[in-house]
C-alpha cells in the first residue's frame, strides 16, 4: 500500500518549536506574575492585595490579545513576518527581566507592555508564516492542530518547571529563565530563515497570491454591498463574541481562587490541603494540569467527532460543541462550590481541585476551536480582518474583565458567587444549545438568499 503520508516543511517546525519556548515562558509569567504581586515583601513579592494580582495578570492576558491587531498591521503593510517575529522575543525577553528586577507596581505594568508589545509582533507574525509554509492548503488544519500541541507542551514544560524552581530559587529567578527561553527561542527563529523559502520576507501586502488581477477584482467587489446571507453571517459572528467574553472570562477566572483561596499565594491559610506526603504541590501545577488536559483530548475529541461525522445525522454542529462547552464550564463550577460545601470546617481534598481542572480544561477543548475556524468559513472575504478583530476583541474584553470581576466575587461567600456564576454558564450553554438551527439558518450558504 503506498503510503501517502506527506512530510511537513522543516519551516514549520521552526515556527511550531519557537511558540513552544514563547508559551513556556508566557504562562509560567502569569502565574509568576499573579503571585509576585500578592506574595509578602518578607518572601520577596510586593506585598499587595490578590485583587490586585489579578488585575495585573488580567492586564497581561488582555494586552497581549490586543496588542496582535497592531502587530499584524505592520506585517501586513511594512516589515516582513519573519524579521519581527524574533525581535517579538527578543522584547518578552526583556520584559520578563524587568519583572525579575520588580520592586513595585510600576515595574510590573512596565514588564507587561513589553511583552504585549513583544506578543504583538511574535504571535500573529509566526502563524502566518505557517500559514504560508503550504502549498496545499488542505493541510492547515492538521499542521495548526500539531501545532496547538507544540503550544501546549511548552506550556506543559513551563509551568510544571517553573512551579518547583520558584520554591527553591524564588520569582526573580523564575522569571530570568523566562527572559532566557525568550532569548534562545529568538536565536532558534534566527537560525531557521533558511528554511522558510520566501515566507515572511516581504510584507503580506506583496504576496503574490494577492498582486495582480486578482486584487483588482477583489477592490471591485468591496465596493459591492453585502447580501442578504453574509449580513446574517456578520450577526452571528457578533452574537457568538458575546458568549465567547461569557466563556472566557469565567474561564480566566478560575485560576484566581485556585491560587488564593484554595491555594496559599494570597498570604491566608489554603482552603485546600496541597500537600502529597511531605511535598508541597505548587498551584501553577493546575496550569500544568490544563496543559496536559489539551494534550490528552486533543486527540481522543479529533476521533470522536470524526466517528460522529459518519452518522447518518453527521457530527454535531459547531454551535453545539460550543454550547456543550459552556456548559460543560458551568458544570466545573458546580464542582467548586460542592467541593467548599462538603469539605465543612476541614481542608478539601487535592482531588477536586484535579477533577475541577479536569472539567474546565475539557470545556475549554469543546469551546475554543470555535473562533477562528468558523469566522473563516463564515466571514464575508471582504471584512474577514475586521470580524478576526471583533473575535480577538471579545477575548480582550474578556481578558480585562476577569480582574475587576474577581475583586467583586471577594465581597460574598465562596459558595454562593460561584454557584451563581456556574448557573449563568450552564444556562447561556442551554440557550446557545436552543438557538443552534436559528444560527445554522444564518451561516449555511442559502442561493436564494444571496440573490
Amino acid at each position: 500500500m503506498e503510503n501517502t503520508k506527506v512530510r511537513r516543511p522543516f519551516g514549520f517546525y521552526v515556527c511550531s518549536l519557537a511558540f513552544t519556548f514563547e508559551r513556556f515562558a508566557f504562562y509560567s509569567a502569569k502565574w509568576l506574575l499573579t503571585v509576585f504581586v500578592v506574595a509578602s515583601i518578607a518572601d520577596g513579592g510586593l506585598g499587595l492585595t490578590p485583587a490586585d494580582g489579578a488585575k495585573m495578570s488580567a492586564n497581561l492576558i488582555a494586552f497581549t490579545y490586543l496588542a496582535p491587531l497592531i502587530g499584524s498591521v505592520i506585517s501586513d503593510r511594512f516589515v516582513g513576518a519573519r524579521y519581527l517575529a524574533p525581535v517579538g522575543m527578543v522584547l518578552m525577553g526583556v520584559g520578563y527581566l524587568i519583572g525579575a528586577n520588580a520592586t513595585s507596581a510600576a515595574m510590573i505594568n512596565l514588564m507587561i507592555v513589553i511583552v504585549s508589545i513583544g506578543t504583538g509582533l511574535f504571535k500573529p507574525q509566526t502563524n502566518a508564516i505557517t500559514g504560508r509554509l503550504f502549498k496545499n492548503k488542505d493541510q492547515l488544519d492538521s499542521a495548526f492542530s500539531t501545532q496547538y500541541s507544540f503550544v501546549n507542551v511548552g506550556s506543559f514544560i513551563g509551568t510544571t518547571i517553573i512551579g518547583v524552581i520558584t520554591h527553591v530559587q524564588g520569582y526573580s529567578f523564575s522569571f530570568t529563565i523566562c527572559g532566557i527561553m525568550m532569548f534562545v527561542g529568538a536565536v532558534w527563529f534566527i537560525f531557521g530563515w533558511r528554511f522558510l523559502g520566501e515566507a515572511g520576507k516581504k510584507p503580506f501586502k506583496y504576496d503574490e497570491n494577492e498582486v495582480g488581477v486578482e486584487k483588482v477584482e477583489e477592490k471591485k467587489e468591496e465596493k459591492k454591498p453585502l447580501t442578504t446571507i453574509e449580513k446574517k453571517r456578520v450577526a452571528a459572528i457578533v452574537l457568538v463574541s458575546f458568549f465567547s467574553v461569557i466563556f472566557w472570562v469565567f474561564w480566566y477566572l478560575a485560576y484566581m481562587p485556585v491560587y488564593f483561596y484554595w491555594g496559599a499565594d494570597g498570604g491566608a491559610a489554603p482552603n485546600a490541603n496541597w500537600m502529597i506526603g511531605n511535598f508541597e504541590v505548587p498551584t501553577i501545577w493546575f496550569d500544568s494540569l490544563n496543559a496536559l488536559i489539551c494534550i490528552t483530548l486533543g486527540p481522543i475529541l479529533g476521533k470522536l467527532w470524526t466517528k460522529l461525522a459518519a452518522r447518518p445525522q453527521g457530527d454535531l454542529s459547531m454551535f453545539k460543541k460550543t454550547a456543550l462547552g459552556m456548559i460543560t464550564l458551568g458544570i466545573s463550577y458546580v464542582i467548586f462550590a460542592a467541593a467548599d460545601i462538603l469539605r465543612g470546617e476541614n481542608l478539601a481534598h487535592l482531588a477536586w481541585i484535579v477533577a475541577f481542572g479536569i472539567v474546565l480544561s475539557l470545556g475549554e477543548m469543546l469551546f475554543s476551536p470555535l473562533g477562528n475556524s468558523f469566522i473563516s468559513k463564515f466571514s464575508p472575504p471582504r471584512l474577514l480582518s475586521t470580524m478576526m478583530a471583533v473575535w480577538t476583541f471579545a477575548v480582550f474584553i474578556a481578558g480585562k474583565s476577569y480582574g475587576w470581576v474577581y475583586e467583586f466575587t471577594l465581597k460574598f461567600e465562596f459558595v454562593h458567587v460561584y454557584s451563581v456564576i456556574a448557573a449563568i454558564a450552564i444556562v447561556a450553554g442551554v440557550i446557545l444549545w436552543a438557538m443552534d438551527k436559528n444560527l445554522k439558518g444564518l451561516v449555511v450558504e442559502d442561493e436564494k438568499a444571496t440573490e
